[in-house]
């Protein structure tokens, strides 16, 4: 009679995310593939995939490809039901030209990236307020574009517009012009000083309306970011958008993060070794968040203006004969470091 105790391979999954289908693939402990399988994307699909997979023993970890896009639904199935999640990269562009590319290889490719520990970030749960603040911001975002890119036409047509009106607004404010064009009776519009003015009006009421707008989402935003990180709120130098986008990049469980070094990463504000050889030498990081990255970049700079500790660090830096930029970039890394505790203790 055997000494020896049975137990059930540990398998290894897979996922290629798309809108309407997610393909699964599972692996045993030596990276042989057990099967692949095409799943509903919708809850109903989840339900049968996760059954299929456990079929063939315990679960070890899946790994989900765009758990921040068609992957999300799938991701938050999986978290509450207690399930390990990695989040997976797109395959290289190089192994894609060398081995093709399909949705069973690139389920099959999340499954190994997930066994051999290449993958090993946790996704955002996104389910609770900065989840929320995500969805405002967006708009918001949207929003403030369009007003820029009205502004901009409105200018471009009284660039080219007929001598009279452009004469009657040169020199105004962008807010004294859009008041005014407001009040512009175009006359007859199939003229061309009529359809300027028509054009002026229309998009200055256009203005207005995305003005009230972002004075309704900066109010929900406002109570939102408040209630979730009061404590960020508070620091020197940060507002509600800043640090909005800083909750937003960490996502509503910022304890994923295990370290400052990893959040400053994320941000793109940590150095990247760049030494071969000899030559010992760090380069810009110009990955990580664009959006989180900006933020700090904001941040530092009101601290330039009005903080006394962070203007005396520029002086002594500049007299060390670092540029203004490389100083802006140590001074995000920073701040990155200084916010971090702040982020992990933000409970949604």
């Amino acid at each position: 009679m055997s000494t020896m105790t049975e137990t059930a391979q540990r398998v290894t999954v897979g996922v290629d995310t798309h809108r309407d289908v997610h393909v699964v693939a599972v692996l045993d402990e030596r990276g042989a593939e057990l099967g692949c399988e095409p799943f509903a994307a919708d809850p109903s699909g989840y339900r049968e995939a996760l059954a299929w997979v456990c079929s063939f023993g315990p679960v070890d970890r899946i790994g989900v490809e765009g758990t921040g896009s068609y992957g999300a639904g799938l991701a938050r199935y999986l978290h509450n039901e207690r399930v390990t999640v990695v989040e997976v990269s797109c395959p290289n562009r190089q192994l894609r030209r060398s081995h093709g590319k399909s949705d069973p290889v690139d389920a099959v490719a999340a499954a190994r990236a997930a066994q051999s520990g290449e993958a090993s970030a946790q996704p955002k749960s996104r389910i609770g307020n900065v989840e929320a603040i995500r969805a405002i911001r967006v708009v918001r975002r949207s929003a403030a574009h369009s007003r820029v890119d009205s502004i901009n036409q409105m200018r471009a047509l009284l660039v080219t517009g007929p001598e009279q009106l452009r004469e009657s607004l040169r020199g105004s404010t962008v807010w004294q012009m859009v008041t005014t064009s407001v009040r512009l009776r175009p006359g007859n519009p199939t003229t061309v000083t009529g359809a300027t003015k028509f054009a002026l009006r229309e998009l200055a009421r256009r203005v207005q309306g995305l003005e009230e707008e972002l004075d309704r989402l900066d109010a929900i935003l406002g109570s939102l970011v408040k209630a979730t990180a009061p404590a960020l709120v508070a620091r020197h130098g940060l507002g509600t958008d800043t640090v909005g986008a800083l909750l937003v990049s960490a996502g509503d469980n910022p304890e994923r993060l295990h370290k400052e070094s990893a959040f400053a990463h994320m941000c793109g504000a940590s150095p990247i070794d760049a030494s071969s050889g000899v030559v010992v030498h760090k380069r810009l990081n110009r990955g990580g968040d664009r959006l989180a990255n900006e933020a700090l970049w904001r941040i530092v700079m009101v601290r330039m203006v009005s903080d006394p500790r962070t203007r005396f660090y520029v002086e002594r830096r500049s007299k060390e004969g670092k540029s203004k930029r490389e100083i802006i970039r140590c001074l995000k890394r920073y701040v990155a470091r200084e916010l971090y505790p702040y982020l992990v203790e933000t409970r949604s």
